[in-house]
């Protein structure tokens, strides 16, 4: 059953990551730099501060690295547990995979990239719904958008992804619970 998943994941890796063209590889490498979602993040401690003031922005500050600490480890602590090699590392896969990236790290499961961007995207959209109902949506959307460009440019199978997602929307989800409970403990007076 295992082999069959795995088997499945490499097949629909070397589809989704042949789906690339030149013309677009730019565009992916803009969308997993990570530097390009600080306007992004910017934009939304803009607005947790306008919503919330300072008092209840600095404290989610801290939640808020502390989520990404988390996610960042455990992603760490699985890819040392489970060892498997990234798409671009991979005997049988690199040599016809799309390999676009700057670099390849030596364990791809679960992407970090994923985990990160849906906690974030559930941690804010969760945080923001009362103000901007749709919110959560567009952040989600662009989570995705980050977690599939890790397939385009060869460092992720389908698999690391799916994963890596729905580990983040649990920590973003967990995350979101203690930032209200502490709000309510020490700002919310």
């Amino acid at each position: 059953m295992l082999e069959h998943l795995i088997e499945y994941d490499k097949n629909l890796f070397l589809y989704l990551n042949n789906l690339g063209s030149e013309t677009w590889d730019g565009l992916w490498l803009v969308i997993t730099n990570k530097l390009s979602s600080i306007p992004l993040y910017a934009a939304l401690l803009f607005i947790i501060y306008k919503k919330f003031g300072w008092k209840a922005l600095l404290l989610m500050v801290f939640v808020i690295a502390g989520m990404i600490a988390f996610t960042d480890q455990m992603t760490n602590l699985f890819k040392d547990t489970f060892q498997r090699p990234r798409p671009c590392r991979a005997e049988g896969i690199r040599e016809i995979a799309r390999y676009v990236a700057p670099r390849c790290g030596k364990y791809g499961f679960f992407s970090g990239h994923a985990s990160n961007s849906m906690s974030t995207a559930i941690f804010a959209g969760l945080l923001l719904r009362p103000y901007f109902k749709n919110l959560i949506y567009v952040l989600i959307i662009w989570s995705l958008i980050v977690a599939y460009s890790r397939i385009y440019i060869g460092v992720h199978y389908p698999l690391d992804i799916i994963c890596g997602l729905t580990f983040g929307a649990i920590a973003g989800f967990g995350f979101y619970k203690l930032n209200r409970y502490l709000i309510k403990r020490f700002i919310s007076k």
